[in-house]
């Protein structure tokens, strides 16, 4: 009878064991699944701040733009990086005009092909894929020799074809028979389709791109940005880019894009706006013409920025 009594009350003591092993078990899930959702609400909220301020840092730099010209506090449109912190939250804004950048619907053929080749393709395969951007923004029909129209797209089993119109977008490019998804990350900070220039503006542009026109060394470019960087310490005019020859186009647009990073408790949030600058008609000074989330992947591309302004204010 004591031996019975003795294994019920062992089984029941497993039993007890097992229940609050279980008990254990849930509270510890549910734990858990709360901390998990609380740190994804927390996010959200972090990265909707973000996005808010990012969109406030645009809008602030396009006040700055309308300045009056040759004023020393107008934002200039080279790149360098503007850094101030507000409520907790450090905002870097660059600014850039579309000229330093590659218009895939107006450049130079060689200048086309000179980007493909600093993207990583051989003579040929950048030969090919620039006639095949070609054949995909003029309005015929009609192949050319190494070209793609829509009987290549569909033997290659694509479902688009050729628009046979201007690009639209620098992201169409990637539409494009040939175009590789490594050769495009490459180039996409280099392109544009709002500058409507044969060329790119040594002035403005950044080393990679100085670097995709033909018959350049990077012995000048390296050379020319130094000289560059010390007239812009010194106030003077940035010197002339003679290596770049027919390539150059000393003209700046009306269009600027305008990048904000906003860091918030390790939450980095990056946008891009690309706008239209229109001080003659004053009801509407600006259109945007592109916005876009900018992928952390592109930040390696980005200059390191400089320290803190003291008085918390963008220099």
């Amino acid at each position: 009878m004591r031996t019975n009594r003795g294994r019920e009350k062992g089984i029941a003591l497993i039993l007890v064991i097992w229940v609050v092993t279980l008990l254990l078990v849930i509270a510890g899930s549910f734990l858990y699944a709360m901390r998990t959702d609380a740190r994804a609400s927390r996010n959200a909220a972090l990265i909707a701040r973000g996005d808010a301020l990012a969109r406030a840092a645009v809008s602030r730099s396009l006040i700055e733009l309308f300045k009056p010209q040759g004023s020393p506090e107008i934002w200039k449109r080279e790149g360098e990086p503007r850094r101030w912190v507000f409520e907790g939250a450090e905002i870097t804004i660059r600014l850039s005009d579309e000229s330093a950048k590659i218009d895939v619907n107006t450049a130079n053929n060689e200048l086309l092909k000179g980007l493909f080749r600093y993207g990583g393709l051989g003579e040929e395969d950048a030969a090919r894929l620039l006639d095949a951007v070609l054949d995909w923004r003029d309005p015929d029909s009609l192949t050319r020799p190494a070209g793609a129209e829509e009987p290549e797209y569909a033997r290659a089993g694509l479902m688009g074809r050729p628009a046979n119109y201007p690009f639209q977008s620098t992201e169409e490019l990637q539409l494009v028979l040939g175009m590789r998804a490594e050769v495009y990350q490459r180039i996409a900070p280099m392109i544009t389709v709002y500058s409507r220039q044969s060329g790119v503006n040594p002035h403005l542009a950044q080393r990679p791109v100085l670097l995709a026109i033909p018959g350049i060394t990077t012995d000048a470019v390296d050379l020319f940005l130094a000289e560059r960087q010390a007239a812009r310490n010194e106030g003077r005019m940035a010197p002339i880019f003679t290596a770049a020859g027919p390539y150059a186009s000393y003209a700046r647009t009306a269009a600027v894009t305008i990048r904000a990073d906003v860091s918030i408790d390790a939450v980095v949030v990056s946008r891009e706006g690309v706008a239209m600058l229109t001080p003659q008609f004053p009801r509407r000074p600006y259109t945007f013409l592109a916005w876009r989330e900018v992928s952390r992947d592109q930040d390696a591309q980005v200059p390191a920025v400089d320290e803190d302004v003291p008085d918390g204010k963008p220099r």
